[in-house]
C-alpha cells in the first residue's frame, strides 16, 4: 500500500539520480545539489565584490592583493565546508558551521566596505545628504534631537536601544535555532541577504553618517562646519552605554550609513520574531522603534538613512524569502 503522508522514501525520491542528474548539478569543485540559498548569496557577494576590486580598486597594491586573496580563500573555505557537511551529515559541529558560517563574515565584510567605498564616488557624499536634510526638514535632526533631550536617563535608553542591534541579531537567531533548525537556517539566509544588499550600497554610496559632525573622517571637508567638532552634552558623555558605543565605533571604518543597516536588520529580526516568537513580538517592536530613533539621537545616522533602511528592509526581506523558497530552502 502506498503511503501518501510524504514519509514514503519512494515518493520523496521516485528515482535514483543518474549520470544526467549528477552532471547537471556539478561543476568541477562545486556541487550545486548541496548548495542552499545562503551559499549562493554569500558566494555571489564574494565574487561580485572580488571582481569590483580586481577591475576598479585603485588603492595600495598590497591591500588590493590581500582583499582578493581573502575573497578566494573565503570561496574555497565555503566550498570545503559544504562538501564536508555532505560527506559527514551526522557530524553536529560541521552541520552547525555549515549553516552558521555567514554570521562569522559580517564584521569583516563590513570593514571591507570602508576600504572600498570610494572606488566609484571618489569622496564621501555626506555634503549632499546634509544639504538635503536641511532643505527637507529645515534643520539637522541628528544635531537637534540630542540638543533637545540632553539628559543622562534619556541618552542611556537610546544608546542601549542602539546596542540592542547586536542582541537582536544573535538573540532571535538563538531562539529560532532552539525552536527548529530549519527556521534558523531560513533566518540566517534572509538576514545575510539583507546584510549583503546593505554592503553593496555602502560601496557605491559612500556616506559616513552624522559622525562627520564630531569625528574627523579622511576625505571629507570638515571646514564647512563652524562648530566642528560638535560637542556632546556632559551628561550624555557620563553614561556607560555612551562610552561602550563610542569604544565600538572607534574600531569601525568610516562609511556605511546609507541605508542604515541597523534599521534594515532590526526590521528583519522583527519580521522573524513576529512570525515565530509571538511572546516577544510587542516588546521587540518597541525596542526596534527606539533603535530607529536612536540612530539619529546618538548621531550615527541622518534621518534619511533611517527611511532608506526601512525601504531596504521592505524590498529585500520579501525578495530574500522568495529566493529562499525558489532555491529549495
Amino acid at each position: 500500500m502506498n503511503r501518501t503522508d510524504g514519509s514514503d522514501p519512494a515518493a520523496l525520491n521516485p528515482r535514483p539520480p543518474g549520470p544526467a542528474d549528477s552532471g547537471s548539478r556539478r561543476f568541477g569543485f562545486f556541487r550545486l545539489k548541496d548548495h542552499t540559498f545562503v551559499d549562493y548569496a554569500t558566494q555571489a557577494y564574494l565574487v561580485i565584490v572580488g571582481l569590483l576590486i580586481l577591475f576598479f580598486y585603485r588603492g595600495p597594491a598590497e591591500l588590493r592583493n590581500s582583499l582578493l586573496a581573502a575573497h578566494v580563500v573565503g570561496l574555497l573555505a565555503i566550498q570545503t565546508l559544504i562538501r564536508a557537511a555532505a560527506r559527514r551529515p551526522g557530524n553536529r559541529v560541521i552541520g552547525f558551521l555549515r549553516h552558521f558560517y555567514p554570521i562569522l563574515l559580517y564584521a569583516g565584510l563590513y570593514r571591507e566596505t570602508g576600504e572600498l567605498n570610494r572606488m566609484f564616488a571618489g569622496a564621501y557624499l555626506d555634503g549632499f545628504f546634509i544639504r538635503f536634510e536641511e532643505k527637507l526638514f529645515g534643520c539637522q535632526p541628528s544635531i537637534l534631537f540630542m540638543e533637545k533631550l540632553p539628559w543622562l536617563p534619556v541618552s542611556e535608553i537610546f544608546y542601549a536601544a542602539y546596542f540592542s542591534f547586536y542582541v537582536m541579531v544573535a538573540g532571535i537567531g538563538l531562539i529560532l535555532y532552539l525552536q527548529e533548525k530549519r527556521r534558523f537556517w531560513r533566518y540566517v539566509a534572509v538576514v545575510s541577504f539583507v546584510f549583503y544588499g546593505c554592503y553593496l550600497a555602502f560601496i557605491f554610496l559612500p556616506v559616513a553618517g552624522s559622525r562627520v559632525f564630531y569625528t574627523a573622517v579622511p576625505g571629507f571637508d570638515h571646514a564647512q562646519f563652524s562648530f566642528f567638532p560638535l560637542a556632546f552634552p556632559a551628561a550624555v558623555q557620563a553614561g556607560p552605554m555612551y562610552k561602550l558605543e563610542t569604544w565600538i565605533y572607534r574600531a569601525e571604518a568610516p562609511g556605511g550609513a546609507f541605508p542604515s543597516s541597523h534599521v534594515a536588520l532590526a526590521l528583519c529580526t522583527l519580521y522573524f520574531s513576529w512570525r515565530f516568537v509571538p511572546k516577544i513580538r510587542w516588546v521587540h517592536l518597541a525596542v526596534v522603534i527606539l533603535l530607529c530613533a536612536a540612530t539619529v539621537y546618538c548621531r550615527y545616522h541622518y534621518l534619511v538613512d533611517v527611511f532608506a533602511g526601512m525601504l531596504t528592509a521592505a524590498l529585500l526581506i520579501p525578495l530574500g524569502e522568495w529566493l529562499y523558497r525558489k532555491t529549495g530552502g
